[in-house]
């Protein structure tokens, strides 16, 4: 088997903002804090990014800045989903023009295309850019659902080249692996369940966690993509409470709560995502002592 184009925890990064605007050198920084804390790759607006939030011009610039930053040292998987095709297209065609690695791009939410819709979206992002291309199936956010059988007729177009499997079902990361062949890149996106995404021949995660804790969450990619189960499942039960907490609020409040409270940008998230209430807070600062990322 060969090696997946991509591999081990790629963060979601949040996009901060400073007075309703992205908070440019803030962002720099987390990213320059990812990479130091040894991910694998950066995914810029993604959902956590608050891309349904972004301007389109905010949304281009945050992909530059990854971009930018990263400076090669890291892959990056720019966010670029929509539920229209012909936007979905212009925005794989943007991170293809600025030098991003690959691009994430989510089921068409809200207009809940069918499977062949489905399949037509991407086979059209395909033709349209060569460029590397990540189904992103989330159905708890868009009400549709991508079938193994779709993704597996997905797989043997060029630029499709593997997914974001947010749905939480680990039998369809083995059925994935059987069916959309040894090439087919399998991303959790779901951290609480992603250490049996990896025993079921998983290749990493786009992690919310390794938000607020990097090394950690790196440490655990690590130890499960070496094989060693023993130090994957310490990691695991060490930031479970972390995964769980920064989702005791709407996200990505919970992880700009935490972030703020290392002193690294500000909590601030564009509406309609409020500012997370006092009960999620106290949460995940439990879960940040748990875990070891405050004392």
């Amino acid at each position: 088997m060969s090696d997946p184009l991509f591999r081990g925890v790629m963060p979601a990064l949040v996009t901060p903002f400073r007075d309703g605007a992205v908070d440019e050198k803030a962002f720099v920084a987390l990213t320059e804090r990812q990479i130091a804390g040894g991910v694998h790759g950066l995914v810029p607006v993604g959902t956590t990014g608050e891309t349904a939030t972004l301007s389109h011009d905010e949304h281009r610039r945050v992909v530059e800045l990854c971009v930018q930053t990263a400076a090669g040292r890291v892959p990056v998987i720019a966010g670029a989903g929509s539920n229209s095709t012909e936007e979905a297209i212009e925005l794989v065609r943007h991170a293809k023009a600025i030098g991003a690695d690959a691009a994430l791009v989510v089921t068409p939410y809200y207009n809940r295309p069918s499977q062949e819709g489905l399949y037509a979206h991407y086979a059209a992002i395909n033709e349209a850019v060569e460029l590397p291309v990540l189904v992103y199936n989330v159905p708890g956010r868009t009400s549709v659902d991508i079938s193994d059988a779709t993704l597996a007729r997905l797989s043997v177009l060029p630029n499709i080249v593997g997914i974001k499997d947010a749905t939480g079902d680990l039998t369809r990361a083995t059925i994935q692996r059987l069916t959309c062949g040894s090439d087919w890149v399998m991303l959790s996106g779901d951290d609480p369940t992603a250490l049996g995404y990896m025993a079921h021949g998983g290749h990493g995660c786009i992690s919310v966690s390794s938000n607020v804790a990097p090394d950690l969450v790196s440490a655990f990619y690590n130890a499960a993509l070496g094989g060693d189960w023993k130090t994957a499942l310490y990691w695991q039960d060490r930031l479970v409470r972390l995964h769980k907490g920064l989702f005791a609020d709407a996200s990505p409040s919970p992880t700009k709560f935490a972030l703020a409270h290392l002193g690294l940008c500000l909590e601030d998230a564009r509406l309609p995502i409020t500012p997370c209430s006092e009960e999620a807070r106290a949460i995940v600062l439990d879960a940040m002592r748990e875990a070891g990322v405050i004392n």
